[in-house]
C-alpha cells in the first residue's frame, strides 16, 4: 500500500503506460474502514494501487472503475457499511462511504500528478480540488476555493519526517517500519560503515555530516519527529543539547534507552537549564510497551508511538473502546 502521497508517485508513473482511475473517498458517515482522501488506483493494464478499506465495498468500486475506465463518465458511489438487514450493503462496520470515480488520463493528467508529488516532495502544502460536475478536471489551488460549484477539495500536505538520530541495528528495523507507515525518513550518523544505503535503501536522506549541520535543513519542514536510537549516553546527551538549541516545533522527540540511562541523561539535560514542559515532552524510554525484545520488535513500538502521536490516539488496546 503506498503512502499518503507516494500515491501520487505511482499515479504519475502509471500515466505513462495508459489511463488510470483514480477513486477517492469524499465523504464518510459512523464507522467506516478508510478516511476522507484515501485513494485507490486502478491502472489500464489492471494493476491495483492502494486501497480505500477492501472487502465488498472495495469490490463495489472497482467494478465501477472498470466501467469508467472504457466509457471515462465520472460516478459517485456509496458504499452502505451500516449492515442493516432490510437493505442491500457491503459490510456491517456500521457506517457510508462515498467515493469518486474518475479517469485520468492524457498529457494534462501526467503533468498534474507530476506537479503534486514534485511540490510535495519539496515540502509544500495545497489544495486538490475536483470538480464533480463530470465536463471539468481537477486542478491545483493555493487556498481553499469559495465558490459554490459542486466540488471536493482536498488538502494535500507534505509526509511528516522522522530523523533517526544513530544507524545501529534498531534504526535499520525502524526506517523499514516508519517508511511504510507513511514518513519521510532522515538518518544522521557519523559512521558510514553503518549510514549507507546497503542498510537504508528506502530513505530520503543519510548524512554523515554533524547533527547541527542537519537540523539546518531540517528546520525547513513542517512536521518532524526526531527519534534518538544512537549506541551511547554521550551520543544521546550531545544529541539533546542540539536538538534543544535549535528553534524548531518539533512534532515528537524520543529516546531509546533503559530507564537508568534515561534518568541519567534527562538529570544530565536538567542540570544545563533546561526544564519543564521541554524534557517532559521527550518519550523517553521510547516507545510503547508491548514487550519489545529485538531490533525489529522495538522499531514497531517506536514506530507505534510515532502514529500515536501522529494520529491523536490513546495508545490503549482497542479491544478497552468497547
Amino acid at each position: 500500500m503506498a503512502s499518503g502521497y507516494e500515491i501520487y508517485h505511482q499515479l504519475a508513473i502509471a500515466l505513462e503506460q495508459g489511463s488510470v482511475v483514480v477513486a477517492t473517498v469524499t465523504a464518510v458517515q459512523g464507522s467506516v474502514p478508510r478516511e476522507v482522501g484515501a485513494k485507490l488506483l486502478l491502472c489500464a493494464d489492471g494493476r491495483q494501487f492502494d486501497t480505500i478499506g477492501g472487502g465488498a465495498g472495495e469490490a463495489k468500486v472497482l467494478q465501477v472503475a472498470q466501467t469508467v475506465l472504457q466509457t471515462g463518465e465520472k460516478q459517485l458511489v456509496t458504499i452502505d457499511l451500516s449492515g442493516l438487514p432490510q437493505r442491500e450493503t457491503e459490510g456491517i462496520c456500521g457506517g457510508q462511504m462515498q467515493v469518486w470515480v474518475e479517469r485520468w488520463q492524457g498529457s494534462a493528467a501526467i503533468a498534474l500528478a507530476r506537479e503534486i508529488w514534485t511540490r510535495l516532495q519539496a515540502g509544500q502544502s495545497f489544495f486538490l480540488v475536483t470538480p464533480l460536475p463530470a465536463t471539468r478536471s481537477p486542478w491545483l489551488s493555493e487556498e481553499q476555493p469559495t465558490n459554490d460549484e459542486p466540488q471536493f477539495c482536498e488538502r494535500l500536505t507534505p509526509p511528516p519526517t522522522l530523523l533517526i538520530v544513530g544507524a545501529g541495528h534498531c534504526a535499520v528495523q525502524l526506517a523499514k517500519a516508519a517508511d511504510m507507515a507513511g514518513f519521510r525518513v532522515l538518518v544522521q550518523d557519523d559512521r558510514p560503515e553503518w549510514a549507507n544505503r546497503a542498510y537504508y535503501p528506502q530513505v530520503q536522506g543519510l548524512y554523515l555530516r554533524a547533527l547541527d549541520d542537519v537540523l539546518s535543513d531540517v528546520a525547513k519542514l513542517q512536521e518532524v519527529y526526531v527519534a534518538l536510537v544512537t549506541r551511547s549516553y554521550q551520543h544521546d546527551l550531545e544529541a539533546l543539547q542540539v536538538l534543544l538549541s535549535q528553534a524548531i516545533a518539533y512534532r515528537y522527540i524520543g529516546m531509546i534507552g533503559s530507564k537508568k540511562r534515561v534518568r541519567q541523561v534527562l538529570g544530565a539535560i536538567a542540570a544545563m537549564g533546561v526544564g519543564g514542559d521541554r524534557l517532559k515532552a521527550i518519550h523517553a524510554p521510547i516507545g510503547l510497551d508491548i514487550g519489545a525484545l529485538t531490533p525489529a520488535e522495538i522499531a514497531i513500538s517506536i514506530t507505534a508511538e510515532l502514529i500515536m502521536v501522529r494520529r491523536n490516539g490513546s495508545g490503549k488496546p482497542l479491544s478497552l473502546t468497547f
